[in-house]
C-alpha cells in the first residue's frame, strides 16, 4: 500500500511538473469576448492605401498578410501598442445604413486612432479617452454599412486571430541593437514580453519598443537567433528556435514553423 501511495504520489508530481512547469501548457486558449457597444468610422479610401504603415509598424499590409481588413484603435483600446495584433468582429447596428445581409466582419489591429482634443467626443473627437472607437479601413467598413453614412453604432468582440503559417520576424536595427517586428500572430493576437538567444549566448529580455516591435541592446551577429515570446492575453509561451542563420540581415524577414492556437 505504501509502495502504492508512493508511486501514486510520484506521478502526481510529475504531472503538476510537465503541466505547471509548461508555460504553453499551463496557459489558456484565447476565446471570443461578449459582445459590446462602441462606435465606428473609417478612413482612407477604397485601396486601403492610407492604412500602409501604421503605429504597428506592420509595413506593407498587402505583403505581410494583413490585407485591407484591419483598423485603427482608440488610445484607450491601443494599451500603447500592447493591441497591436489582436483581432475583432464588428457588426453595425441598429443604423438604416447597415447592410443587413452582413453578420459581421473581422479586422486586425494594424494602427492607432490619435484623440483630437479640437473636437469633443461626440462630435468628431471619436477616439478621445476613454471613448472606445474603431477607425475601420474604408473597403472594411463597407463590408457592414453605407460608407456615406460616416459613423454607425456596432457590437465588437475580441476573438482569436487565425493566421496561415508561423511567427514572422521583420529584422531592423545595427550590430549593437535589435529591433524585431513581430507579425502574422495567432491566437490573441498579441505580444506581452518576448526574448532573445543567439547560438553563443542564453536568453536576453527585450523591452518593448513601440507597437508590435521588442528590442535588444546586444552583439548578437553572426549567431543563429531563437525568440520565445509571450502573448499579452494569453501568457502562452512559444518558443521559435533558430528563426533567423547565423547570415542574418536588418532588413529582412524570418518566418518560424510555430505560432500561438
Amino acid at each position: 500500500m505504501a509502495s502504492f501511495l508512493r508511486f501514486g504520489s510520484f506521478l502526481l508530481l510529475s504531472w503538476v511538473l510537465t503541466v505547471v512547469g509548461n508555460p504553453a501548457a499551463a496557459a489558456g486558449v484565447f476565446r471570443p469576448k461578449p459582445w459590446s457597444l462602441a462606435h465606428a468610422t473609417f478612413y482612407g479610401d477604397e485601396t486601403a492605401s492610407a492604412t500602409m504603415g501604421g503605429a504597428c509598424g506592420y509595413g506593407n499590409l498587402f505583403m505581410n498578410g494583413y490585407g485591407a481588413d484591419t483598423v485603427a484603435l482608440s488610445s484607450t483600446l491601443f494599451n500603447n501598442g500592447f493591441a497591436c495584433g489582436t483581432c475583432y468582429q464588428i457588426k453595425c447596428y441598429q443604423s438604416s445604413t447597415c447592410h443587413r445581409d452582413v453578420i459581421f466582419t473581422t479586422v486586425t489591429a494594424t494602427n492607432l486612432c490619435p484623440p483630437n482634443w479640437a473636437e469633443p467626443s461626440d462630435n468628431g473627437g471619436w477616439c478621445n479617452p476613454p471613448r472606445i472607437h474603431f477607425d475601420m479601413s474604408k473597403p472594411a467598413f463597407m463590408k457592414i454599412a453605407d460608407w456615406r453614412a460616416g459613423i454607425v453604432p456596432v457590437l465588437y468582440r475580441r476573438v482569436p486571430c487565425r493566421r496561415n503559417g508561423g511567427l514572422r520576424f521583420a529584422f531592423q536595427g545595427n550590430g549593437y541593437w535589435l529591433l524585431v517586428y513581430v507579425m502574422n500572430v495567432g491566437g490573441g493576437g498579441d505580444i506581452g514580453s518576448m526574448w532573445v538567444k543567439g547560438s553563443n549566448t542564453g536568453w536576453t529580455s527585450m523591452s518593448h519598443n513601440w507597437g508590435a516591435s521588442y528590442q535588444a541592446f546586444a552583439t548578437l551577429g553572426g549567431q543563429a537567433l531563437s525568440f520565445k515570446i509571450t502573448s499579452y492575453t494569453t501568457r502562452q509561451t512559444v518558443i521559435a528556435w533558430n528563426v533567423a542563420p547565423s547570415s542574418w540581415c536588418v532588413g529582412l524577414t524570418y518566418s518560424s514553423n510555430i505560432n500561438f492556437r
